[in-house]
């Protein structure tokens, strides 16, 4: 068959920083195979060159290289999708993993129709939670210095085994005014409280930035804060991880993209849920186990579906994460409506989302 008579072709992009490893698939067969510079008009000079006036749909993974690439691809008329990476289905007999074989696997699934797109932040809303991400980072980073000093400080006998208390500014500076230590002791202590304090301001310089997104997307913002839990912070990470959820069609489809959904296990007529497919960013479901908490305690809905479900599971973990799925499911059900649940007032209020 010539390229000429080709009316549909589907590409499984493999990304990588220097490289697209490529493969086309019509018809059910690999009909080209290509690796090229990671660069986007190079890839789009291979598509018009060997397959013009076809249809052209391909796939990539999400991942490092972000959506540019899939923006690029939909402005110039390809039909293109982004996927987790976890979707792709691997044959429980083939474990190898290279290139082409990633983009074949991908080409094939997607003529087969068995990929769907993730979520596609709008290019604001992807700014904005570049924002939060670093946010995150800073966190985790301010966490690792916190555990370093302690761990110092609990080596040399300086802190008891039984010490709980939260890294603060006040604790830093109590740890900065010991006297009659080892000056190379001393030394650490000094470097490890400054890279903490660094990654404090850091957090509090981002935290205001935080503040002034909120002020422009309140329409949205104002949806989250009303759950239980969610403050100011959480409410601008689940708003620019996962925007209007009005955009997901199903509760099905958001609960897939947080990682909600139970991983699924059937034989017959036997079907076991397992636990959690954890696919998307944790942030996330981390904030809503954590609103999920709170929530138990002030709201007898939430309450009942708790206990339902520790009764049901007999985990406790299981059943908050249950509950995370009905707040996050009702977010979205609020976000369908253009109103949003007021806890504070217990009735609802419009918020003209559109």
């Amino acid at each position: 068959m010539g390229n000429n008579t080709i009316s549909t072709v589907f590409l499984g992009i493999d990304v990588h920083k220097r490289t697209y490893s490529v493969t086309a698939v019509s018809n059910n067969s690999i009909i080209k195979r290509a690796s090229m510079p990671a660069d986007p008009n190079t890839l789009l000079s291979f598509i018009r060159k060997f397959f013009p006036g076809a249809y052209i749909y391909s796939v990539y993974e999400a991942g490092f290289s972000g959506f540019f690439l899939h923006r690029f691809l939909i402005s110039n008329g390809i039909h293109n999708i982004v996927v987790h990476a976890a979707s792709i289905e691997v044959a429980a007999n083939n474990k190898s993993k290279n290139d082409k074989r990633d983009s074949e696997k991908m080409a094939f699934q997607l003529s087969y129709g068995k990929l769907d797109c993730v979520h596609i932040p709008s290019p604001q809303r992807e700014a904005w939670r570049s924002v939060s991400r670093l946010r995150s980072q800073y966190v985790k980073e301010r966490s690792r210095t916190a555990n370093k000093l302690k761990g110092l400080l609990f080596y040399f006998s300086m802190i008891p085994h039984t010490h709980s208390k939260r890294t603060s500014r006040k604790w830093i500076k109590k740890q900065l005014e010991i006297k009659d230590i080892d000056e190379d002791i001393a030394f650490c202590i000094q470097n490890l409280a400054e890279t903490w304090l660094y990654f404090d301001e850091k957090i509090k310089k981002i935290d205001k930035r935080l503040k002034e997104q909120a002020k422009k997307d309140f329409k949205v913002d104002e949806v989250y804060r009303a759950s239980y839990g969610i403050g100011l912070t959480s409410s601008r990470i689940l708003a620019n991880e996962l925007g209007n959820l009005s955009q997901f069609s199903s509760t099905r489809k958001l609960y897939g993209f947080i990682g909600l959904t139970p991983k699924e296990y059937s034989s017959g007529d036997k079907k076991k849920l397992g636990n959690i497919s954890r696919h998307g960013n944790p942030i996330i479901r981390a904030i809503l186990t954590e609103a999920a908490w709170m929530a138990i305690r002030k709201d007898q809905e939430l309450n009942a579906v708790f206990e339902r479900l520790v009764k049901n599971t007999s985990s406790r973990k299981k059943a908050i994460l249950g509950v995370a799925r009905r707040m996050i499911g009702r977010t979205r059900a609020e976000f369908k409506k253009g109103k949003a649940f007021v806890r504070d007032l217990g009735k609802k209020e419009n918020l003209c989302l559109r």
